[in-house]
């Protein structure tokens, strides 16, 4: 056991990382900043670790869909919009959304747009080539679904203009759309509880529509083997798994006790079920059907007998195509026609397209997207919300394999669509309560909280989150009205290890070489106890990253950022003469150059504004190819071993005016 080496985790030759798409309808909330951030981090990571011409970041606006035209619609007959198409009001907010993330240090390869410019063209083209692969497959049906109608408006409705309570057992979700709830739960329109229409406030009918489907619930076998394969990996979030595993169960439907004799008298109505055992003090009973079918038609009976029930998760085949005007267009399919794609699916490949546009707009061949989305060489991470977790896993990883054509398999030939990984977070809270931009607790947007916080705190702060098995509440000192004016604000913790910590360090050496070797970096080899312990937080912090533990990614920069400050005061007690202080300073050095390199991903341009005042060759700094070397190999021959001087209590990293107007205020 003593000379057990950990291995290093194995990288991909190429990768994309994609972050979750807002809606064209709003601006971006701090959940919706959150998310990308911590893509951002990943990403950045693995332009540092397997080259930069290796990774491409991507997301954007996801226009099309019922949230922007119900959003459009009320904006119109409220009077704020007036001269402006929807498509206008979309690209309006898609430019605000690429600014927001531009503030905050978001580097994206492109953040594109599913209806605007050239993504949007590309989109259009990738639309029509996944549902061809798909119907070619044998995977697209015709079904004639039920869905909602205004009477008093003599129109279709779309999904968000239906809110009633979702009908999933257990759903926790504010508000149930058509066929979908808050949570991201999936159901059949009927099932809907209390359906109302947003246009006329009454509750409206259901009638027939012809719609193309994904035979998804046919995928189950498929999809049981992808989610035994990545059970046990390091990476793999077991609330995930757990999550994903509840919709291959069977039809299920929950019906409560006061219900019990009613369904006694109508049992053999029903199509073969199996059903609990009920005790004497069971609170519901648990009837398992075969087949969906068998679901729906026993669905049918029950409410026809005034018997309340809910419905159980299970997959259920996948709506790839409704009437919204504002949608992909689709072709006609086995005599569909004059439909658009549900916003979903299409945005489920939309990261394709935003690929393919990337690659063109630097002169790529057009295949070139294949080599990152369809070989055994490269992977596609996908940062998402826990509650789109239905989507991205049993949606997309069945449509991905269906691609292949007829008899397709779960591990992908080489030159086809590889199964993706998925990186999801639970929920944030906001003040230890759900928000939402549709909910009743409204989330802070993000620019609000750059009147308080620095970009930098804030990517510090959403790093440390563990978010990979726990809800984590966001609670700004600055939008919490009953804080203790002495308390520390949860924003800037993290954040403080750079604006004190690191700080302090830093100017502490800035000014020894200053004052003692004339602003140059002293001519003095590293200890190998200090290249060892480098080595070993490089290995950690490698590790965390593969596995995206970013807090445990936080912790190792942290306690090895305050060591470097430990070792400084210790050993300038003894350092008196001048080799002394050079070794003192070379060691130190060789930690803060290491500190800068994990840091890079986090804090980009604060680690690259270290770097080039330390005389770093930024190309040579930022790639780990370097990182176990000595940091003299790194510098720029051209700037000598000079340092860029600095004055009096300079900080590199800086806190926001308002934190320091609070300081002052308390002083």
């Amino acid at each position: 056991m003593e000379n057990f080496v950990r291995p290093r985790p194995v990288f991909p030759k190429r990768a994309v990382i994609t972050a979750g798409m807002p809606y064209g309808n709003k601006l971006l909330h701090y959940g919706h900043v959150g998310m990308a951030v911590r893509a951002d981090i990943f990403a950045r990571f693995m332009r540092d670790r397997i080259g930069k011409d290796n990774v491409i970041f991507v997301s954007g606006t996801d226009c099309y869909g019922s949230p922007a035209v119900e959003s459009y619609r009320k904006l119109k007959e409220n009077g704020q919009i007036t001269n402006e198409t929807i498509q206008q009001y979309i690209e309006k907010n898609h430019l605000a959304q690429a600014q927001i993330f531009k503030d905050y240090e978001v580097g994206f390869n492109l953040y594109g747009a599913s209806a605007l410019g050239r993504s949007g063209q590309i989109h259009n083209q990738t639309s029509e080539e996944f549902i061809d692969a798909l119907n070619n497959a044998g995977m697209v049906s015709k079904h004639s679904s039920l869905q909602f109608y205004d009477t008093t408006f003599k129109t279709l409705l779309n999904g968000r203009q239906v809110v009633g309570k979702c009908p999933i057992q257990g759903c926790q979700s504010e508000k149930g759309y058509a066929d979908e709830c808050g949570l991201g739960h999936q159901y059949l329109p009927q099932d809907l509880i209390d359906p109302v229409s947003t246009l006329s406030g009454k509750r409206p009918e259901l009638v027939k529509i012809e719609n193309l489907y994904f035979n998804l619930e046919q995928c189950t076998p498929l999809l049981e083997e992808w989610i035994s394969s990545i059970e046990r990996q390091p990476d793999t979030a077991s609330f995930m798994v757990k999550e994903i595993k509840e919709f291959f169960k069977k039809p299920e439907v929950y019906i409560k006790r006061e219900y019990f004799a009613k369904l006694d008298e109508i049992k053999n109505k029903l199509p073969h079920f199996q059903q609990a055992e009920i005790g004497e003090k069971t609170p519901s009973t648990t009837i398992v059907f075969d087949t969906l079918a068998d679901r729906e038609k026993a669905c049918e009976i029950l409410a026809a007998n005034s018997i309340r029930y809910r419905t159980g998760k299970t997959l259920t085949p996948f709506r790839l195509t409704g009437d919204i005007e504002w949608g992909v267009p689709c072709k006609e399919i086995q005599g569909v026609k004059n439909q658009t794609f549900y916003v979903w699916p299409e945005s489920l490949w939309a990261p394709i397209s935003f690929t393919k546009t990337y690659l063109e707009q630097i002169g790529a061949p057009k295949d070139e997207w294949k080599k990152y989305w369809c070989s055994k060489d490269a992977q596609v991470y996908q940062f998402l919300g826990e509650d789109n977790l239905y989507f991205y896993g049993p949606a997309q990883q069945a449509m991905f394999m269906a691609t292949q054509g007829k008899n397709f398999k779960f591990d992908a030939p080489e030159g086809q669509l590889q199964i993706t990984k998925i990186c999801p977070i639970k929920s944030i809270l906001y003040m230890n309560s759900k928000a939402s931009s549709s909910g009743a607790l409204k989330p802070p947007m993000a620019t609000e909280f750059l009147n308080y916080y620095t970009p930098e705190q804030f990517r510090m702060h959403f790093m440390a989150m563990n978010l990979s098995n726990n809800n984590v509440s966001l609670s700004p000192k600055a939008f919490d009205k009953d804080a203790d004016p002495n308390a520390v604000d949860p924003m800037v913790l993290e954040g403080n290890l750079l604006t004190n910590v690191y700080n302090r360090v830093l100017r502490s050496v800035f000014y020894s070489m200053q004052n003692d070797f004339s602003s140059t970096i002293p001519n003095e080899t590293v200890d190998q106890e200090i290249l060892d312990s480098c080595k070993k937080t490089i290995l950690d912090v490698e590790m965390f990253m593969a596995n995206k533990k970013l807090h445990q990614v936080y912790n190792a920069i942290d306690v090895f950022i305050r060591n470097i400050n430990k070792y400084w005061v210790k050993e300038s007690a003894s350092a008196v003469d001048e080799k002394q202080k050079a070794k003192l300073i070379v060691n130190t050095l060789q930690m803060i150059v290491t500190a800068d390199i994990l840091l890079h991903p986090v804090v980009p341009s604060g680690a690259e504004k270290v770097a080039a005042m330390l005389g770093l060759d930024a190309n040579k700094t930022f790639n780990w190819d370097n990182i176990f070397k000595p940091f003299q190999t790194m510098l720029d021959v051209a700037k000598g071993g000079k340092i860029v001087e600095i004055k009096e209590k300079e900080d590199f990293f800086k806190r926001h005016p308002w934190q320091l107007e609070q300081l002052a205020k308390q002083n």
